[in-house]
Parts: structure tokens; C-alpha cells; sequence
């Protein structure tokens, strides 16, 4: 730890005990209390551009989900430790023993997944949500199934260990790099800054890590795609407000209409475009505060 940048001046280290193990947050500023939750393959790093920016108006939690940076990594064979419900405890565990009982939420990519699953679960603890470049699982699957998307990613990190572990195993950076580039608007690393793929290559180096990665896509595939499934059928649906914020060049805006689908999944939704590719946070890090701040204050 010692030997990466802190991205957070002036916000404190937490590390927080829950049923996953250790989690880490960061925390900062005064106001409502604002969880941010990051997605793959990155860790609560990728909040560093808006974090000062969001806690002039919002206390800000960002934390590392199991699995990810600094958080434990429990032992889970398929997919079962690492549902997005169970993350999604995760989450509130870590903002009871903040202080925090009822909460905003924005989350990008994986972290997204456990906002909404969280939201649906336990709807008196999110006052409000924002989801970055995702749909919901359920639609996700059908588009990938329906080869609406070209996201073979998600088959290939969801198939039986060891498979993809063995392959991201013969040279991890590289497929963190390649990654990152690829899912950008200008598929290069030029979004991100050179402390931040520091830390990303710290937590990514590492074959458990690199499991638990794998165990969040086989959930994803199995028993969050099931939660999604049983509550479409019951017509449950989100009820705190909603943004949901894509890249213009990011897998959801790819034969979709992102905000319809979430249209469909909640209450009150609202959302828009952001020029960039999948990583919104870094790409555009100007706009996407810009809404954030928006969205929560008017709340």
C-alpha cells in the first residue's frame, strides 16, 4: 500500500470487518452520505478525478467490493460468494459501521450491478441511485445471446475455473492493460492516469484476485441472472429515482435504448449520453460529476 499514490488526499483509510472479511473504503467531506461502488478490473481508485469534486457536497464512501484492490477475497468455487446481493451487503455493512443507514448510490460496471441488485433487495437503504454504462443483467444476457453486443468477455470470465484464471494468469498485466484500452473511446490507456494503472496492476497481479474476478462474471451468469429473472416476473421494480449514465461508445448504447431498459426496471428514471467509452468516471470525468452532483442534490 505504501508504495502507490494516495488519490484521496485529505479522506480516511477504513478498513471495516464484515461477513466477506475485510473491506476497505476511503471516506471524505460532509453532506448526505454518498457510497461509490467500482467495477472490473478495477478497484475504489477509479473514483479519484470526482471524489473531491462530489464531497463538497456529499460525505463519500468509496469502497473496494470483495474480491477487488484492498477488500478480502473469499474463497467461492462457483460464483456463490460473489452475487451481487452478497456484495451487495457488503455495501450496507460497510455504511452502518460508517454511520450511514440510509444512503446515494453510484455505481459503474460491476459496481452498478450490486447498486441496482441492492436497491431492488433492500429499497429503505438507497434514497437514490445512479448506474454507469450498464443495462441490467437480464437484458444484458438477452442482447449477448441475441449478438446484439459483442461482449465475449462475459463468456469467457464466467466459464468453469480454471480455465480463464489460467489463461489471465500467463501474463496478467497485459490483460489488464488490454482491457482497459479496449473498453475505451480511444482504445488507448491516455484516460487513465499513470498512478491509478498502478494500483489497478497491484490488485489485478494477483491470482486470487484474479479468481474472484472470475467468481463475480460466473454469478453474473448463474444466480444474479436468476434474481433478475424472479423479479421481472413479479413485476418488482426500483422504486428510489434513478440516473442512468452510458458512454456513447460504451457497450449499453450498442443496439439500445439503455434508458427505456431501466425505464422498464424502475420507477423514476432519468438519464442521458456521456461522450465517452466505457470507463465514464476517467473518460469524462467533468460530466459525469456534473450529473452526479445534479442528480443526488436535487434528491
Amino acid at each position: 500500500m505504501s508504495d502507490l499514490a494516495d488519490l484521496f488526499p485529505g479522506f480516511k483509510s477504513h478498513w471495516i470487518d464484515t461477513e466477506a472479511g475485510r473491506i476497505f473504503a476511503r471516506s471524505g467531506g460532509s453532506g448526505p452520505p454518498l457510497l461509490l461502488l467500482h467495477g472490473f478490473p478495477q478497484t475504489h481508485v477509479e473514483w479519484h478525478k470526482i471524489a473531491a469534486q462530489l464531497a463538497e457536497h456529499f460525505h463519500v464512501v468509496a469502497m473496494d467490493s470483495r474480491g477487488y484492490g484492498w477488500s478480502s477475497a473469499p474463497r467461492s468455487e462457483k460464483g456463490e460468494l460473489y452475487t451481487k446481493r452478497q456484495m451487495g451487503l457488503d455495501a450496507v455493512s460497510v455504511m452502518e459501521q460508517l454511520g450511514h443507514i440510509r444512503f446515494h448510490l453510484a455505481g459503474h460496471d460491476r459496481g452498478a450491478r450490486v447498486g441496482y441488485r441492492l436497491a431492488l433487495d433492500h429499497p429503505g437503504r438507497v434514497s437514490s441511485l445512479a448506474v454507469i454504462d450498464i443495462i441490467p443483467t437480464l437484458n444484458m444476457w438477452e442482447a449477448i445471446t441475441t449478438k446484439r453486443v459483442n461482449a465475449e468477455h462475459w463468456k469467457f470470465l464466467s466459464l468453469p475455473a480454471p480455465e480463464p484464471e489460467k489463461v489471465i494468469g500467463a501474463d496478467p498485466i497485459a490483460y489488464l492493460e488490454n482491457t482497459l484500452a479496449a473498453w475505451t473511446a480511444e482504445k488507448d490507456l491516455s484516460a487513465f492516469d499513470d498512478r491509478a494503472l498502478d494500483h489497478y496492476r497491484a490488485s489485478f497481479n494477483d491470482p486470487s484476485r484474479i479468481h474472484a474476478a472470475c467468481e463475480d462474471y460466473r454469478a453474473g451468469a448463474t444466480l444474479d441472472l436468476a434474481y433478475d429473472k424472479a423479479d421481472q416476473a413479479a413485476g418488482k421494480k426500483i422504486e428510489c429515482p434513478v440516473l442512468a449514465l452510458w458512454g456513447d461508445k460504451g457497450l449499453p448504447a450498442a443496439g439500445h435504448d439503455p434508458l427505456a431498459i431501466w425505464q422498464a426496471w424502475a420507477t423514476h428514471v432519468r438519464g442521458q449520453a456521456v461522450p465517452s467509452g466505457h470507463f465514464v468516471p476517467e473518460e469524462n470525468a467533468e460530466a459525469t460529476a456534473k450529473a452526479l452532483i445534479s442528480f443526488f442534490k436535487g434528491m
